[in-house]
């Protein structure tokens, strides 16, 4: 007696399924594959958390400095583009002049700063616009 699909279930039996549902031949390279993208997602984060703290202290000094400056150094800051140039170059980062922006306030000289950061994270487009100000009697 012939039955339609006996010759594709030949030497498949009970104890054979059991095995395959025992087996974890690559279980590891499966935990990896669902892991992995979290992982180097929670890294690269992490990597540009640190970046834009560093970026956001480098707009701070570069404010700060250039503020004093302009009170202070009238040789080097006594224009408002020297005080921008000023900014830019002591900073210690790759800031254009144009970032920065130099008025004259109630509290003295004002030097602000606003840096729209892009991330390097695959996938984000999220680009968080630092700033910084400062004023210097």
């Amino acid at each position: 007696m012939s039955r339609v699909g006996t010759p594709a279930m030949v030497g498949f039996s009970l104890s054979t399924a059991r095995q395959f549902a025992r087996a974890s031949d690559g279980a590891t390279a499966l935990e990896f594959a669902i892991v992995a993208p979290v992982l180097l997602m929670l890294l690269l984060g992490i990597m540009e958390a640190g970046r834009a703290l560093w970026t956001q202290n480098a707009l701070n000094f570069a404010v700060e400095q250039a503020a004093r400056c302009a009170a202070i150094d009238q040789n080097n800051c006594g224009s408002p583009t020297q005080v921008q140039s000023f900014a830019a170059n002591v900073s210690g980062a790759d800031f254009t002049n144009s970032i920065f922006t130099v008025t004259t306030a109630a509290c003295g000289n004002l030097v602000s700063a606003s840096y729209p950061m892009q991330l390097n994270i695959p996938y984000v487009s999220a680009a968080p616009t630092l700033t910084a100000q400062s004023c210097y009697p």
